[in-house]
C-alpha cells in the first residue's frame, strides 16, 4: 500500500532560485528510502516538504491518498513524525517530558491519560532509555538526545518516519541498532544518510539527488553505481561487492 507519493514537485524560497525541481517518488508501507547526495543537494529541503514545514511551489505532496497541505496540520502529525538534526533547545525538560511530547496530536483533554503515559513508557524501552527517564535532556550525551528524539517520533505512533541524519552523534553499535530498529518498525521511513554503506545495507531504495534534481531512485544495487555516485559526489568511487553487502570507497577526481 503506498503511504507517501511526491508528484512533480518543485521547491524554492521566495525570490530566490528554486532548489528542488520536479520531485517524484512514491513509498509503501514498510519501506525505508534512503536520500543520499552532496552537501547542497536539497536533501534537507526535500524532507521539510514532508512533514510539513514547506509547501511545494508546485506539485503535490500526497499522504495516504490526500494532499498534505489540505490536511489540518494535527492531523497531519498523527500521520507523519520527523527527527531533525536540530534538537531542542530547551533542555529544562527531562527525557521523559520530551518523548511524551509526541502524544501532543493525539491527546484529548488537558494532560496525558492512561494510554499516552504507557505508549510513551514503551517508546523510551525501545530506545533503552529508561535509565534515563528523569534525567535533564540538557546533560545527555549527543547520541542520548538522539534516541530520545527518535522515543518522541516512535510515541507519535505515525505512519510515515521523516529522518534527517539520524546516524549522527551515534557510535557503531547504536548506528546498526537504530537502522536495525528502523527496519523492523513496519512504517513508510525516509532518511538522509551520508554513509553509502549504510544506505547500502538498511534501505530498500535509494533515491540521489544532485542539485536538485533525482538522478537514482531505486534499489540500493541498481541506484549506487560509479557512475551515479561520480556524477552526485565529484568524486572516483570504488565499491567492494564480495561481501554481503557493498563496502565503497573514494579518490578526488582532480
Amino acid at each position: 500500500m503506498t503511504v507517501l507519493e511526491l508528484r512533480n514537485v518543485t521547491w524554492g524560497p521566495k525570490r530566490a532560485p528554486v532548489i528542488l525541481h520536479d520531485i517524484s517518488f512514491a513509498l509503501a508501507e514498510g519501506e525505508v528510502l534512503a536520500i543520499c547526495g552532496a552537501n547542497g543537494a536539497g536533501k534537507s529541503s526535500l524532507l521539510r516538504l514532508l512533514y510539513r514545514h514547506q509547501a511545494p511551489l508546485s506539485g503535490s505532496v500526497v499522504i495516504e491518498g490526500r494532499d498534505l497541505w489540505q490536511t489540518p496540520a494535527r492531523e497531519a502529525a498523527r500521520v507523519v513524525a520527523a527527527v531533525l538534526q536540530e534538537q531542542p533547545t530547551d533542555f529544562a525538560l527531562t527525557t521523559r517530558e520530551i518523548v511524551s511530547l509526541g502524544r501532543l496530536p493525539h491527546r484529548q483533554g488537558m494532560g496525558p491519560g492512561t494510554r499516552d503515559k504507557a505508549i510513551t513508557d514503551a517508546a523510551m524501552v525501545r530506545m533503552d532509555l529508561g535509565h534515563l527517564a528523569d534525567r535533564r535532556f540538557g546533560t545527555l550525551s549527543g547520541g542520548e538526545r538522539q534516541r530520545v528524539m527518535v522515543a518522541r517520533a516512535l510515541a507519535q505512533e505515525p505512519r510515515i518516519l521523516v529522518l534527517d541524519e539520524p546516524t549522527n552523534h551515534l557510535d557503531i553499535r547504536h548506528q546498526l541498532e537504530l537502522l536495525r530498529l528502523l527496519r523492523g518498525l513496519g512504517l513508510a521511513v525516509v532518511c538522509t544518510l551520508h554513509d553509502l554503506t549504510l544506505a547500502a545495507e538498511f534501505a530498500d531504495r535509494v533515491l540521489i539527488l544532485d542539485q536538485g534534481r533525482v538522478v537514482a531512485n531505486a534499489t540500493p544495487d541498481e541506484a549506487l553505481t560509479e557512475t551515479t555516485i561520480a556524477r552526485a559526489f565529484q568524486v572516483i568511487p570504488r565499491i567492494d561487492r564480495t561481501g554481503a553487502a557493498p563496502r565503497f570507497s573514494f579518490q578526488l577526481d582532480h
